[in-house]
């Protein structure tokens, strides 16, 4: 049985749980740095997405890791990362457990 768009995208998101700021120790998804998954009728997964900071150290581990874990589900078979940086991140955008977590409190 084929998967819709949005299970193949609840699955993407699934994945990429599992990819952790090292320097933060929380994931990407609940740190609030993916803003959008899309994906065509090719196959191919398009993730639009922040990082913490321009020029980030860990930015080509961190797509490395993305580019792994979107590729593991089924029926996509390309990924493409857009790294953008408006809107800018800050902690708002993070889920409540990530700021919990991190000891953040807005």
């Amino acid at each position: 049985m084929n998967k819709t768009k949005e299970e193949l995208v609840d699955d993407i998101y699934g994945n990429l749980e599992k990819v952790v700021d090292p320097e933060l120790g929380i994931d990407i998804v609940n740190l609030g740095l993916i803003y959008n998954i899309d994906i065509d009728d090719n196959g191919k997964a398009i993730v639009t997405m922040t990082l913490t900071t321009i020029g980030c150290p860990i930015s080509e581990l961190l797509e490395e890791a993305i580019r792994m874990q979107v590729l593991k589900v089924e029926n996509i078979n390309e990924c493409e990362i857009n790294i953008v940086w408006e809107p800018a991140w800050d902690v708002s955008k993070m889920s409540r457990f990530a700021r919990l977590s991190l000891g953040i409190h807005i």
